[in-house]
């Protein structure tokens, strides 16, 4: 992992130089360092597309939520027009939230500090005290509304935002990866839908850790899960490792997605019939719509993050955010997507059986939670600290273009799904914006692996 002739501070460059991901190593400051941290906050979070939410939280022109970009809150609206604005949550006038909930309807939004009053457009629509204002010189009525973010789009359903004017637009953001995210967002042709609200919980890890795991670490799904599979499937989650199982690390613009083609492993955890039935019954449609190895990764084993911070679970449908607080903390958002033409009792069932696996309270999250948590605090001792970690599982496992099937498959694709590409990609992306002065600084791809 090299640096460019860039403003990185001396302390986050030493720590970049001490990562070697050709031959699998990273420093363990990456999780602990407070000058990373915040050189994230500038160069990832303020640069990169964020998710922000689903269209089906914003039903009618005045639905809000509140959100996260990094560590600014963000106020995200329908507005009368029936467009989407993104704001920052944070009144011009002496800073203070202009909207203190986390969802609702609204005819527009008030500051609690000095009664500034901003529409649906983030405009300034009034003041407590116009007067003053009036008689002030020069003063701007129009210039004075909520920051709005620099783009947002959308991509079938799902909303995101970056604060960065000279991003790319999304759609080359996500690149070739949308292949994979059809799978679960466009198998059925009404589309989808958040149901149940949000769960929201903190825990005490680099959001780093959290984003790998679902990046590409099936590795401990057969060990950390060992007794949460055995009480919702009744045996042991297969062996992802074995001689003869089709399955691969596909990832595109560090955007990665780890998966076999089992078909139904990871919905089958959820332990709900209904939830199976509904897949098995589908199956000819999802072939019909995404081609046969497609359909067969819509409720497989596998999982996903869409760089930096967006995470889901294929099957399990459970979608989350890991949100930064702190370099050794992390504020985790979670939704469940379901296709919005399903049976309602298919809906209930898919949201019943989130809670009791990924939920604080649920019988996988809790075991992900406590390894997270423990393998961020081991990085605070000085000794521990100097020993790097080891990222090399299946180096040299890159699957020649030829040897894919023809027109499926795309972007860096590994075979086995017990492998650490992806997150060996998702760190090259990461160094790669940590380094560069600008999104023209940043390669379109940072995958440099070779067979």
């Amino acid at each position: 992992m090299s640096t460019t002739e860039s403003r990185v501070p001396d302390e986050v460059a030493a720590i970049l130089a001490r990562c070697d991901l050709d031959q699998g190593r990273l420093d363990r400051s990456v999780f602990r360092d407070r000058a990373v941290y915040e050189l994230e906050l500038e160069r990832v979070f303020a640069r990169c597309w964020l998710f922000l939410g689903h269209e089906s939280q914003l039903p009618r022109p005045g639905s809000f939520l509140t959100t996260w970009m990094g560590e600014d809150q963000v106020l995200v609206v329908r507005r009368r027009d029936g467009g989407i604005g993104a704001y920052l949550n944070s009144c011009p006038h002496r800073g203070n939230r202009v909207c203190t909930t986390e969802a609702g309807t609204a005819r527009g939004f008030v500051c609690n500090y000095h009664g500034w009053s901003f529409g649906l457009d983030g405009a300034l629509t009034g003041m407590h005290e116009a007067q003053a204002y009036a008689r002030t010189p020069d003063f701007d009525r129009a210039r004075l509304g909520l920051t709005p973010v620099a783009q947002l789009d959308t991509y079938k359903g799902l909303v995101f935002a970056t604060f960065d004017a000279a991003a790319p637009p999304l759609a080359e953001y996500l690149g070739a990866f949308t292949y994979y995210l059809d799978v679960i967002l466009d198998n059925d042709p009404d589309g989808t839908e958040f149901v149940g609200g949000s769960i929201r919980s903190v825990l005490s890890c680099n959001w780093k850790i959290a984003a790998e795991n679902f990046a590409g670490d099936a590795l401990h799904a057969g060990w950390t899960h060992a007794s949460g599979a055995q009480a919702t499937l009744g045996r042991a989650v297969p062996d992802l490792s074995a001689e003869g199982t089709e399955s691969y690390q596909a990832n595109v613009n560090g955007h990665c997605w780890e998966f076999n083609l089992d078909a139904v492993g990871n919905a089958a955890t959820l332990h709900e019939p209904r939830v199976l039935e509904y897949l098995r019954a589908n199956r000819e449609r999802f072939r019909d719509r995404l081609g046969d190895v497609r359909s067969r990764m819509v409720g497989s084993i596998s999982s996903v993050n869409v760089f930096p911070n967006f995470s889901f679970l294929p099957g399990q449908n459970t979608f989350r955010t890991w949100v930064p607080k702190g370099p050794d903390r992390t504020e985790l958002h979670t939704w469940v997507l379901v296709n919005r033409a399903a049976p309602q009792e298919v809906k209930d069932a898919w949201r019943k059986g989130a809670m009791m696996t990924f939920s604080p309270s649920g019988v996988f999250e809790m075991d992900d939670g406590e390894n997270w948590e423990l393998s961020t605090r081991s990085a605070a001792g000085f000794v521990t600290r100097q020993q790097p970690l080891h990222y090399a599982l299946g180096l040299g496992s890159r699957v020649p273009r030829d040897e894919l099937p023809p027109g499926e498959l795309p972007g860096n694709v590994f075979r086995g799904q017990v492998n650490d590409a992806n997150q060996r990609a998702m760190y090259r992306r990461w160094s790669q914006l940590l380094t560069a002065e600008s999104w023209a600084d940043v390669p379109p791809d940072p995958d440099g692996e070779q067979p």
